[in-house]
């Protein structure tokens, strides 16, 4: 077995948490379960590794089954990685049939064509989801396994989730492999962005239900009020405020938790108001800005802006509407013919 291949099977184990070392290798199917039997998990991670590297040199373990055992750590620990999420489009409105030895050799085709040295390595999972695992080298050097890319697609979706190395002019070369196996035209990245996984999963899929504002604030009751009830009025008024922020806060959000999303981003263009006396503009131009949203947990602090007294209730649709407009983001772009060149197929 390689030296370099040694090395990364010990390092990927080291990463592991020793009480989930066994589990894991199971997963992996590599070492028999002779050879698992045999190993200590109960000294330090140091010896295990050293251990499961000896036995991967018994059974002349290569990169590939390597990048299998990386991808298994990586498929359990998802969050450790920033995901972003891609939407693709068909140039028509056809169905095809998905295979996937054809997605495969078409994906590995169309990367080493225009690179020669990366590794490729997939793993299937049983929510239809394929993930890709991709080490880049250079014309002149070999893969670095240590900043590999990930796509995780689902078949028979337009939607990939992307978790880019350091190496970012490679991304051209994955979006291109990616649409041209899976038999898409032009692809485009939905500006959403998080460590979880499986919450911008709910927000394309669909699986995450948000709601829209259908009530409005309406202005307290005022009037003249005798001093001696004017206590009890303000708290009726605090509690009743209250209970509003409350009703509409639910009608927007609902009661459940938020998907955990990080980053948010559209472009948002409308029309300069202002007293044509102050002729403030000359000509009627839009006004254009690009809207950026970052946060650990940006629904969630989105959710908590009213009851905390940061924002007025409902809040604003630019703010309640961002999975909305990050799913229509990618209409938008394409009817003003705005795609990337180096991201749509041939």
């Amino acid at each position: 077995m390689d030296e370099t291949v040694a090395e990364y099977i010990r390092r990927t184990v080291l990463k592991m948490p020793r009480d989930e070392i066994k589990t894991m290798l199971e997963k992996w199917g590599f070492l028999s379960e002779a050879q698992l039997q045999t190993l200590n998990f109960h000294q330090i991670k140091d010896n295990i590794s050293q251990e499961v590297v000896q036995l991967c040199e018994e059974n002349s373990a290569d990169i590939k089954q390597a990048a299998v055992l990386d991808i298994i750590y990586n498929h359990i620990y998802q969050n450790k990685r920033m995901w972003s999420v891609y939407q693709m489009k068909k140039s028509g409105e056809e169905l095809d049939y998905f295979d996937i030895t054809d997605f495969k050799k078409k994906f590995k085709r169309r990367l080493r064509s225009a690179l020669k040295n990366v590794t490729i390595t997939f793993k299937e999972y049983e929510d239809n989801a394929i993930w890709i695992r991709v080490a880049w080298g250079t014309p002149y050097k070999k893969p670095n396994q240590y900043k590999p890319s990930y796509v995780v697609y689902h078949s028979q979706t337009p939607y990939a989730f992307i978790s880019a190395s350091m190496l970012k002019s490679n991304l051209p070369l994955l979006c291109q492999a990616l649409i041209v196996a899976s038999n898409y035209h032009d692809i485009r990245e939905m500006e959403l962005r998080s460590h979880s996984l499986n919450s911008l999963k709910d927000i394309v899929f669909k699986r995450y239900s948000q709601n829209f504002q259908t009530y409005y604030p309406k202005p307290l009751q005022g009037g003249n009020v005798e001093p001696e009830s004017a206590d009890i009025r303000i708290v009726q008024e605090n509690r009743s405020e209250k209970e509003r922020i409350h009703r509409l806060n639910w009608e927007v959000f609902g009661g459940g938790p938020q998907p955990k999303l990080e980053f948010a981003q559209y472009k948002l263009e409308t029309m300069f108001k202002s007293d044509p006396k102050m002729g403030v503009l000359d000509k009627k131009e839009p006004f254009r800005c690009l809207v950026k949203f970052s946060s650990p947990h940006l629904l969630e602090s989105l959710k908590s802006l009213a009851p905390a007294g940061m924002a007025d209730a409902p809040l604003s649709p630019l703010l309640t509407c961002i999975p909305h407009k990050a799913r229509n983001y990618f209409k938008i772009r394409e009817k003003k013919g705005l795609f990337p060149e180096s991201f749509v197929s041939p």
